[in-house]
């Protein structure tokens, strides 16, 4: 059975069957899933977890699948939290923790948001999907569709790593590149797909996607022993990763598995595309569209959110902060990362690092803080990167 009771607007509150295929709202917001925690809590307790696989799957009664025969997985979840004491010493936090995402299937934690976007796609008797990526939700899109017998249909930069470009294009996906960012694939599946009648799975389009990429969140909660940490710090796009956070923990407190505390959410991004930061300085709701994005940090290359409100409102609910950071500290992070904790992190995930270095230096994070960064993916994915930080 499915907890999903509806979908709602979180700008003007309608609401929408989820039996039915859903995108935006009438009023062009993204609809959030919306559960009955009041049965939740009634049926199941946290403890009922410890004999589940470890997978994102263990969350069912948070998830929106009504028929697990529509699950699509690859072994998603439960990816490592470890204690980075050396890098913590060396950015002044006694306290600090990496949730390492790069341990997934398809290597990044996009791998979460396609496990159950793709498995709800396929639930809800979809046949194509189709999105614009960065780079890392294609290749994860293209392989979780491959595995359910979908067909789909990826557009990204033509300058998107090399890495995203062929693992679509083994996945037998239909690979369009474009001369442009994001939003120029945007456009161009947008159009395709409503000539097609594609599904589209463009970042919080459909409502799902989100609902894989908080299981973070639940994740977190259940590592820390349902004491959450004080900051969880996370690079930023689409904004899906750290909306999703948010999602979560609210829906465990409604549920009654979590106190009422929140972590401080801080959202870092890359000095060449920082709309989001822009934004918050500025005690915008909304942020402008970034022109002229440019970062090494594919993922940080979105000039312009959809979902840039909800970002902003789980930061300023919760206390957060948005930084930016230089392509220098970038690297620098993956080096740090590398050399003291031995992890080969994606640049977004070295951004994150960056941003606790800096947030440290102004003195907004204490050093008794306990502090969660985020790397998002394997530097594996990004060879180019890691030679770039070997010889800075």
């Amino acid at each position: 059975m499915s907890y999903l009771r509806s979908l709602e607007c979180p700008e003007c509150g309608a609401a929408y069957p989820p039996q039915e295929v859903q995108h935006l709202c009438a009023c062009g917001s993204p609809l959030l899933a919306r559960y009955d925690t009041d049965a939740i809590a009634a049926r199941t307790r946290r403890e009922d977890l410890a004999g589940r696989p470890p997978t994102l799957w263990r969350y069912r009664e948070f998830l929106p699948l009504a028929d697990p025969a529509a699950r699509v997985s690859l072994g998603e979840g439960m990816t490592p939290c470890l204690e980075a004491r050396r890098l913590g010493a060396a950015l002044g936090l006694r306290d600090l923790w990496l949730k390492d995402e790069g341990t997934l299937p398809t290597g990044t934690f996009k791998a979460r948001g396609a496990a159950v976007g793709v498995s709800r796609a396929r639930e809800l008797g979809v046949t194509d999907v189709a999105m614009p990526t960065a780079g890392n939700a294609g290749g994860a899109w293209a392989l979780y569709a491959a595995r359910a017998g979908l067909r789909a249909h990826i557009a990204m930069p033509s300058d998107a790593p090399a890495v995203n470009r062929l693992e679509v294009s083994l996945a037998g996906a239909d690979l369009r590149l474009v001369d442009g960012l994001i939003s120029d694939a945007g456009t161009l599946i947008a159009r395709e797909g409503q000539a097609r009648g594609w599904y589209d799975a463009a970042t919080l389009r459909e409502p799902y996607r989100l609902e894989g990429k908080k299981t973070i969140g639940l994740e977190l909660a259940e590592q820390f022993r349902w004491e959450v940490p004080d900051v969880i710090v996370c690079p930023t796009g689409g904004g899906v990763g750290l909306i999703g956070i948010w999602k979560a923990l609210d829906e465990l407190e409604a549920a009654g598995w979590l106190g009422g505390r929140r972590p401080r959410l801080v959202a870092v991004q890359a000095e060449g595309c920082q709309p989001i930061v822009r934004a918050f300085q500025a005690g915008a709701a909304r942020s402008d569209f970034f022109s002229g994005a440019r970062t090494m940090a594919a993922g940080l290359r979105v000039p312009k959110a959809l979902g840039d409100f909800l970002v902003l409102r789980a930061i300023r609910e919760t206390g957060g902060t948005a930084v930016a950071v230089s392509e220098e500290a970038i690297l620098e992070g993956v080096g740090l990362l590398a050399r003291l904790e031995g992890i080969l992190a994606c640049p977004e995930g070295a951004a994150a690092v960056a941003g606790c270095m800096r947030l440290r230096d102004e003195g907004w994070l204490a050093p008794s803080d306990r502090v969660v960064v985020l790397n998002t993916g394997s530097g594996l994915k990004y060879p180019e990167a890691m030679a770039a930080a070997l010889r800075a």
